[in-house]
């Protein structure tokens, strides 16, 4: 199953946007006054939901918290380790 270059992009995104909103999570455990690192964490969480929404609505779901229909529509897409991000294949 080949994945197209759009899906293969907004996989990418949504992967960057997650580890950013992390990381910012950890550095405002810490600095919880930084009114700029809070202003970027809360742009990317929007973000982040926005995107995670539009692929799932357009794609397949991210993660299993999700209500399917019959049959499991979890399987229906490839995991994140079977992606080749470079090549956007399989």
């Amino acid at each position: 199953m080949k994945i197209d270059k759009e899906r293969l992009e907004m996989l990418k995104e949504i992967m960057a946007l997650d580890f950013s909103s992390i990381e910012l999570n950890l550095y405002l455990d810490t600095h919880p006054m930084d009114q700029k690192a809070l202003a970027i964490h809360n742009e990317y969480a929007v973000r982040l939901k926005k995107m995670k929404e539009e692929y799932e609505k357009k794609y397949a779901f991210l993660t299993h918290k999700n209500v399917s229909e019959c049959p499991w529509e979890w399987l229906e897409c490839p995991w994140p380790w079977e992606i080749d991000y470079e090549m956007g294949g399989r």
